[in-house]
């Protein structure tokens, strides 16, 4: 999976971000590796080229450029923009992906996202943390240094224009992520949805604090190890990593809010504060809060609250099993009908096989008279109202989960035409803007029919409401999902009842027909009269 990673610099030292891409570094102290004499070693294998430079000469070609516009002069101005594409680490093996094939893959992206700035093109070889996975680093000066063609991307005239600042807003983050995503999937690399928020956010300083931390606890437990003790703790948490595990722990048990934030304050002894449609979280040895978007998206309000939702359906579903007393009791049987040998032509003919059905038969009916008494059906009229009940309930949770499904198939149709309607809005508004109409209707028929489609789909869904965001009606989706998920585990619960109660029925109307019979066997015949019929 290539992954694009950016970090913004402050530092004028250009030269810097030159020796870190050829020198070994200790990456986590941020410091070169040394020989025995005191000298810099050279990496192993990488690639480097320059964009509008010459590679070696980067830091003076950009102090050049910006004393020439007198930009990137303050302090707290970003002097370079930093770029890591990291590739899957199976593409090496899988997919013959090679450091020269990535470097010419990074020199394409850089130029065709960054035009007009002197840049730093490398692939190194060795992976991060020894993870061995190639990746290519794109360091460019903030400062562009030549005009060019306006491209779709750039959101102001002056972001093609020579002496002006990069300028990386959430619109162009976005396409640099889909640039990257299409460029492996035109070479059939391993790639996951880069625009898809994460689940669980680590950044930079919380990934190597907490190398730093398991190493310090490493050391620790092998001193306590040759001290004869077993250490208590052999993982380290950051203080953001334990709290999105007791997030995790009580959303898990919470069916609304208020349980989420009085078990959390209970048990962990963290508050969380719903302000502005945003959570957020302060630990007892805090005195500010820590927003949930630093954390992830499974531990922002609106991914909570839809998992309480599923608690709390779960919940009531758990609990309308409860109110039913013979739902406590209930263990699912193996029983079967019992045989009626009057019917069965295989008994007829053979003996044994007759002698085997009424064996069977006799077992049957003793698991059924067991059953009726576990349960305490103490006349046949309240077996008939308990069967009765169960095939209600069977159908009315066939019915409430056959709408939910209903409902999903409308929200997919939804979403399905929501991105239709955005994929093909730009086209529509250039078709609005262009001189001939008709000339640029014929050459976009297809993009500018998908969007009046979508458009007439969508209002007549959401009539003169507003068009609702993408986020949202996922959301719906992932809530309608869980909701039909237990509805129809709830319509088979009762299924199953319906279909064990019926056989029991049966059963019992076997055994109440044989009794009958029998007392009719039993019944003394009278005796016939003799007549003298002789005179």
């Amino acid at each position: 999976m290539a992954i694009l990673k950016h970090i913004a610099s402050k530092s004028s030292n250009y030269g810097a971000a030159l020796e870190y891409l050829i020198f070994k570094h200790d990456e986590l102290r941020k410091t070169p590796i040394l020989d025995q004499n005191g000298n810099r070693i050279m990496r192993d294998e990488f690639y480097l080229d320059g964009l509008n430079c010459e590679p070696y000469s980067f830091d003076a070609a950009c102090q050049q450029l910006n004393r020439e516009y007198q930009k990137n002069k303050n302090k707290n101005e970003i002097k370079s923009h930093h770029y890591i594409i990291s590739f899957d680490p199976r593409d090496s093996t899988e997919n013959c992906l090679t450091g020269k094939r990535a470097q010419e893959l990074g020199l394409e992206y850089a130029k065709a996202n960054f035009p007009g700035h002197q840049a730093l093109v490398c692939t190194h070889m060795d992976g991060h943390n020894g993870s061995g996975n190639i990746h290519v680093h794109i360091v460019i000066n903030s400062l562009r240094k030549l005009d060019v063609p306006q491209q779709p991307f750039m959101e102001r005239p002056i972001d093609c224009k020579a002496g002006y600042k990069h300028h990386l807003t959430k619109d162009y983050l976005k396409h640099l992520q889909k640039s990257l995503m299409d460029i492996c999937m035109r070479e059939n690399l391993n790639q996951i949805d880069l625009l898809s928020p994460s689940l669980s956010k680590v950044s930079e300083q919380e990934y190597y604090a907490k190398r730093r931390g398991q190493i310090n606890l490493d050391l620790t437990n092998l001193e306590l190890l040759g001290d004869g003790f077993t250490p208590a703790k052999t993982t380290f948490e950051t203080e953001k990593e334990k709290i999105r595990n007791a997030i995790t722990d009580i959303a898990k048990r919470s069916a609304s809010f208020m349980d989420f934030q009085n078990l959390l304050k209970l048990e962990y002894g963290i508050l969380v504060k719903d302000h502005r449609g945003r959570f957020s979280y302060l630990p007892a040895d805090r005195e500010k809060f820590i927003s949930a978007r630093t954390l992830g998206t499974s531990f922002d309000r609106e991914h909570l609250l839809l998992l309480f939702q599923c608690n709390a359906a779960e919940k009531e579903k758990q609990q309308c099993r409860v109110n039913d007393p013979m739902d406590s009791l209930y263990i699912k049987s193996n029983l079967r009908l019992v045989v009626n040998l009057q019917d069965c032509v295989k008994a007829q003919q053979s003996y044994a096989y007759a002698q085997k059905v009424k064996i069977s038969n006799l077992q049957k009916m003793a698991q059924t008279v067991l059953y009726v008494q576990e349960h305490g059906y103490d006349s046949y009229e309240k077996l008939y109202e308990a069967a009765e009940s169960i095939d209600r309930k069977m159908a009315t949770a066939r019915s409430d989960a056959k709408l939910t499904e209903v409902k999903l198939k409308k929200v997919n149709e939804q979403i399905h035409h929501l991105g239709q309607y955005f994929s093909t809005k730009s086209v529509y508004s250039e078709f609005l803007k262009a001189p001939n109409k008709k000339i640029f209707r014929q050459t976009h028929f297809d993009e500018i029919a998908k969007y009046e489609e979508a458009r007439q789909f969508l209002k007549r869904d959401f009539l003169d409401e507003k068009f609702p965001s993408m986020k949202d009606l996922r959301a719906e989706k992932e809530l309608l999902m869980c909701t039909k998920d237990a509805r129809y585990e709830t319509y088979h619960y009762f299924k199953e009842r319906n279909t064990e109660i019926q056989t029991v029925l049966a059963n019992v109307d076997s055994i109440l027909e044989m009794e009958k019979l029998q007392q009719r066997e039993q019944r003394p015949r009278a005796k016939k009269r003799s007549y003298d019929m002789s005179l």
